[in-house]
């Protein structure tokens, strides 16, 4: 396995820029960055620090490092403090928390809650958060939960490490580079996340495979013999929300046809900012005004048929409407919505098995686990369909 310092070696950098350069905690001239994310991907390195990465910078025996972190021989003054300094500099800790974690256990698993803005809801995080506690409490642990701020999202984590507190962590509503896993990465900490962040970094999580999913429904729409496509999904720089419009592309592009720029609406996640969009959609030209609309959440589809409804448009005839997530409204919905079904219980209980695996110091063979949602197609796309059908991934 590749280390720091053959990273730094083969970039022709010091250790401590290649460190930088990886962890991101100070700029690095980009050229360096550049050379050092290429020897680090040519190695195939995952950012790790270890004890050997302290006393190369160090320039000390591993031994040595022990003997200070461990404080268990003399050591001269200014080797310690040579010591304690490269540790620090690469922000390494000693597997103390980890060992403190696993000797005098707490049973108690850290879920920092979703941050979900006033006025909005998260219905699947909110079913995910149910299983993944009933999943924990078959392990005879118990759920610690607790909030983090989108500015400082590692200060709770950082505190409940520091005092003992749990375990080990469960993640949620991951995101692109997401600075919480950055940082449990880093320390060392047994966790394990319900969503992917970068794919570079190393670390266990179950995530659903959201571009296939629409990529999944917008086929079941073409298939209809729709050509005018349009779809409305998040802001960018959303990780899954990202993945789920490539997935419309990835399926258009299948079946060449070109998608307009008009066709395209990115919004918040929400039913009013949703039937705003697909207001703007209905005063397109009529050759240019689609005939179906892709949702990226059931919520926004919601929004989209509340409004075409409201305009005297029939849902499924004029206008197909599809979901994502699979709420357990959208089949009480008039008409029941085709969606992505995620099968959140068994999301829950494969996330928890991964974190089980990292306490017992027993990773599992497959650390990290894509699973496609399944096509539930209704009345929404389709006016054929009575009740519901599911369609194989």
């Amino acid at each position: 396995m590749a280390t720091l310092r053959e990273v730094a070696a083969l970039a022709k950098v010091p250790l401590l820029t290649a460190y930088h350069a990886l962890s991101g905690t100070q700029a690095v001239p980009e050229a360096q960055r550049q050379s050092v994310l290429a020897a680090a991907e040519q190695l195939g390195y995952t950012l790790n620090i270890t004890i050997k990465d302290v006393a190369t910078l160090a320039n000390v025996s591993i031994a040595t490092v022990s003997y200070v972190l461990n404080d268990s021989a003399p050591v001269s003054a200014a080797t310690r403090h040579r010591v304690l300094e490269a540790a620090a500099a690469l922000n390494y800790r000693p597997n103390v928390n980890g060992r403190t974690l696993q000797a005098n256990k707490t049973r108690l698993v850290g879920y920092g809650w979703h941050n979900v803005k006033r006025g909005h809801s998260a219905p699947l995080l909110d079913r995910f958060t149910y299983w993944m506690a009933q999943a924990v409490e078959s392990y005879g642990y118990h759920v610690l939960t607790f909030a983090h701020s989108e500015e400082s999202p590692t200060d709770a984590y950082e505190e409940l490490i520091q005092t003992n507190r749990v375990d080990g962590f469960i993640l949620a509503h991951t995101n692109r580079n997401d600075a919480r896993i950055r940082y449990l990465m880093q320390m060392r900490v047994p966790f394990a996340a319900f969503g992917r962040a970068n794919d570079r970094w190393d670390f266990p999580y179950v995530d659903v495979d959201g571009r296939r999913g629409i990529e999944l429904v917008t086929e079941h729409l073409i298939g209809l013999g729709h050509t005018r496509i349009a779809l409305i999904g998040w802001p960018e720089g959303s990780l899954s929300g990202d993945a789920r419009v490539q997935g419309y592309f990835d399926a258009l592009d299948a079946a060449a046809i070109t998608p307009q720029p008009a066709w395209i609406r990115r919004t918040e996640n929400s039913s009013s900012a949703a039937a705003a969009a697909a207001a703007e959609l209905l005063v397109l030209p009529s050759e240019q005004r689609p005939t179906a609309i892709v949702c990226v959440s059931d919520l926004m589809a919601i929004g989209v048929m509340n409004y075409l409804n409201r305009c005297g448009i029939q849902v499924g005839y004029d206008v197909a409407v599809s979901g994502f997530d699979d709420d357990p409204i959208t089949e009480l919905l008039h008409p029941p919505l085709t969606t992505l079904r995620q099968p959140v219980d068994d999301l829950a209980a494969q996330v928890v098995a991964l974190l089980m695996a990292e306490l017992e110091r027993t990773p599992l063979p497959q650390r990290q686990i894509l699973v496609a949602p399944q096509l539930i197609v209704r009345a929404s796309t389709d006016p054929r369909v009575n009740s519901h059908s599911i369609l194989p991934a």
